[in-house]
């Protein structure tokens, strides 16, 4: 996960209510609960990790997406540019995974980090493995960034539509509006411990958030120099910037709502 992103929203000296008010205006917050939303994560993750940055391989290169065999066990999330339909940002939520050799429920990151975990008292095996999670994937689109794809200019010209300079001002928020997706879905799902794979710079800007990560490993070379990090999510929710509790309020709530509609429309097709 990268700090550049982060660096854009704290060159404002100050996040007003009325800018975050604009942000829940701006975009909206979708549930990975079907096949279409899940491929325009899966694209939106190709156009980053593959093409951008070249960190992975696709999967599907036919199609341009990017996936892998955490998303089996992940809870998918999607920011979308209200205005246009376009995919601005997206997150997942790994559950841990039971291992064939040992019984032992593991995150992903223990498989490529377990050596740099180093810290006394915080490590995924310490809890209850249906308390434990793991965000990655975190992944902004070029066009709500610095660049555009070709794609998607051609899309908003076909589409008539152009982002105003006021939509613009809230694009430095797409980052803690991925956060804050994360601590609500983390909430919801009755999990508790985060764990992540992140730059060192990015928890000290996202501090300035109230955010606050707590490093738990060794910096390794793993697309670029990252570490492990673990934020209790409860503590999260309670120390929060009161600027931000309406936006995570909203996010919240509307997430809730999704994962209610999914869980009844399940019961349903069961039935049919």
């Amino acid at each position: 996960m990268s700090s550049t992103t982060a660096k854009e929203t704290h060159r404002r000296s100050r996040m007003s209510p009325q800018l975050f008010e604009r942000f829940r205006e701006t975009f909206d917050f979708r549930l990975a609960v079907d096949d279409e939303t899940r491929r325009r994560i899966f694209r939106l993750r190709h156009d980053v990790y593959c093409e951008e940055l070249g960190f992975e391989d696709p999967a599907d290169p036919l199609h341009h997406l990017e996936f892998d065999a955490h998303d089996e066990r992940a809870i998918l999330c999607l920011i979308e540019h209200r205005d246009t339909g376009l995919a601005a940002g997206c997150m997942r939520l790994v559950l841990p995974e039971k291992s064939d050799s040992s019984g032992i429920q593991r995150l992903p990151l223990e498989d490529y980090a377990s050596d740099s975990l180093d810290h006394p008292t915080i490590h995924p095996q310490r809890f209850a493995h249906d308390a434990v999670c793991e965000v990655s994937r975190l992944a902004i689109s070029p066009l709500f960034r610095r660049r555009s794809t070709q794609e998607e200019i051609e899309g908003l010209l076909h589409a008539h539509q152009a982002f105003t300079p006021r939509q613009r001002e809230t694009f430095p928020l797409i980052v803690i509006g991925l956060f804050l997706t994360t601590y609500a879905l983390v909430g919801l799902n009755g999990l508790r411990h985060v764990f992540a794979m992140m730059e060192p710079r990015l928890p000290r800007l996202l501090s300035m958030s109230g955010f606050l990560f707590t490093p738990v490993g060794r910096l390794i070379d793993f697309h670029g120099s990252r570490s492990a990090f673990y934020i209790d999510q409860r503590q999260a929710e309670q120390e929060m910037h009161a600027d931000l509790m309406p936006l995570y309020l909203d996010i919240k709530r509307t997430l809730a709502a999704q994962m209610s509609g999914s869980t009844s429309r399940q019961a349903t097709d069961s039935l049919s």
